[in-house]
């Protein structure tokens, strides 16, 4: 790991459940590592694969798509097409010769504050272990 590389990681969150979820670790002050940034989306599975694909190219060094727990989705099956779209997605990432497990799928409820805090910072802190993604720029500070 480069000794000032500091991860930079997109979430997207379901609205109803996993963005409650980080809404209640903010809120609760739970200390978590400032190197992500949250969208927030209706359904994980309106997360599209090209979203998490041109995030990877533009130089994101992870990608965490969180959303309700199987059988809870607000949308009925949302979040098994999501599941399967991030199993196919993980496969594609290997043909590109980045590591799959820059890619995360989650299942975090609204009243899961707690699991949200830990899950970011286990994934920070595997990111970090990873080291900057091969497609990120060099030189260049996007904050």
């Amino acid at each position: 790991m480069e000794e000032n590389f500091r991860p930079r990681i997109l979430v997207f969150c379901c609205n109803w459940c996993s963005y409650a979820g980080a809404d209640l670790a903010g809120v609760s002050r739970l200390q978590m590592k400032p190197y992500f940034r949250v969208i927030r989306t209706m359904c994980s599975a309106r997360v599209d694969p090209e979203f998490i694909l041109r995030a990877l190219k533009k130089g994101a060094d992870g990608i965490l798509v969180a959303g309700c727990h199987p059988g809870d989705c607000h949308y009925i099956g949302g979040n098994y097409r999501t599941r399967r779209r991030i199993a196919l997605l993980k496969l594609m990432l290997q043909q590109f010769g980045l590591n799959p497990k820059r890619l995360r799928l989650e299942w975090i409820s609204a009243g899961e504050g707690g699991k949200f805090q830990q899950t970011m910072n286990e994934f920070i802190d595997q990111i970090a272990t990873l080291g900057p993604s091969p497609y990120r720029e060099t030189g260049r500070q996007n904050g």
